[in-house]
């Protein structure tokens, strides 16, 4: 089954909010939020905690559909969701 990968920049509301209105599209088998296999944490600890390491957070959602062709609307619904939401959304092959 064809699948989508989202990363999203923004808050945790914003992440649920654009899983919400993922979940309203009747086509799709799966939408998951689903953790980072990378630990991230920093090499260097003596700059964490400062204020570009405070940002915005990351989250990675799949999306999976039986069919190919949905994920275009698919594409459509979460960059016009984001747009809405103030948030960025990048579509990867894989996180």
């Amino acid at each position: 089954m064809p699948v989508m990968r989202i990363r999203l920049t923004g808050s945790r509301s914003t992440a649920d909010a654009l899983i919400a209105r993922l979940h309203g599209v009747d086509k799709l088998e799966r939408v998951e939020e689903v953790d980072d296999e990378m630990d991230t944490l920093r090499d260097d600890s003596s700059s964490s905690q400062l204020p570009d390491d405070l940002g915005a957070d990351v989250y990675r959602i799949e999306v999976e559909t039986p069919h190919a062709k949905t994920l275009q609307s698919v594409h459509n619904l979460v960059e016009i969701t984001a747009r809405d939401l103030d948030a960025a959304v990048e579509f990867v092959d894989r996180f």
